[in-house]
């Protein structure tokens, strides 16, 4: 079943061309990797997804009904697509539990005790349970993304929005993260994940979709990208490997 199809999706930013002509299908179940060079339009089709970023023309259909247009609840789309931001964006003044709890109380009307337990199962998920009571400050970059992902999966979205989620994280906690992007995948969660990790990008599909000035190259095996492809600059990006 398709959850997100894009129709000839543009963004321009002034006279700037970001996205332009982007067509997408996602199913459920479905892990997608885009990547591409700095500017190339990656986080803004992400944030394009969810209204965080408002499109220029085209069609995007979440669940078979159009998102784009004054009438969409787009408080309701955020609960149903949730986004892991690249550096995190936990509350600095709030514990891990209160971070995780705080949109299930203000959004959902949760009560403390209900969105307590929901957000411990999250935590539990990602063995953060014994930091619970810890503010960000006191957790490794890797502890940080695993808060922000349990804290957008105790809103049970349907789709999963990951902006270069090892960025910030040196290359054991990278591997930790391709990791727990597997678990999901394996328990069934949608997503699209944004990265530059080439790393990454081949521990969690077997594809990935390569935009390059707004537009969307080529969607391929990242072994045909890295070494067969006739493109030369996809070839450049991803680089001949042995």
């Amino acid at each position: 079943m398709t959850v997100i199809a894009i129709r000839e999706l543009a963004k321009q930013f002034g006279d700037q061309v970001v996205l332009s002509g982007i067509n997408l299908d996602l199913a459920q179940g479905d892990v997608k990797v885009l990547m591409g060079s700095s500017g190339s339009g990656k986080s803004t089709l992400l944030r394009c997804l969810n209204r965080l970023v408002e499109p220029t023309s085209g069609s995007i259909q979440f669940q078979s009904k159009e998102i784009l247009g004054p009438n969409v609840d787009v408080r309701q789309l955020r609960k149903q697509i949730g986004f892991v931001f690249q550096q995190f964006a936990l509350y600095s003044h709030l514990t891990v539990l209160e971070n995780v709890t705080l949109a299930l109380r203000k959004l959902e009307g949760i009560g403390l005790k209900q969105a307590n337990e929901k957000a411990l199962h999250e935590l539990a998920q990602f063995d953060m349970v014994p930091h619970q009571s810890k503010y960000p400050s006191q957790l490794s970059g890797g502890q940080k993304q695993r808060v922000a992902i349990a804290r957008a999966l105790a809103m049970d979205p349907a789709v999963l929005l990951l902006d270069e989620p090892t960025s910030a994280l040196d290359p054991v906690m990278s591997r930790d993260v391709g990791e727990l992007i597997n678990r999901l995948h394996h328990n069934g969660i949608t997503m699209i994940c944004v990265t530059h990790d080439l790393g990454l990008a081949s521990t969690i599909s077997d594809r990935v979709l390569f935009l390059d000035k707004g537009i969307i190259r080529a969607d391929e095996r990242l072994d045909v990208l890295a070494s067969n492809h006739s493109d030369p600059e996809l070839q450049a990006f991803f680089g001949k490997r042995e």
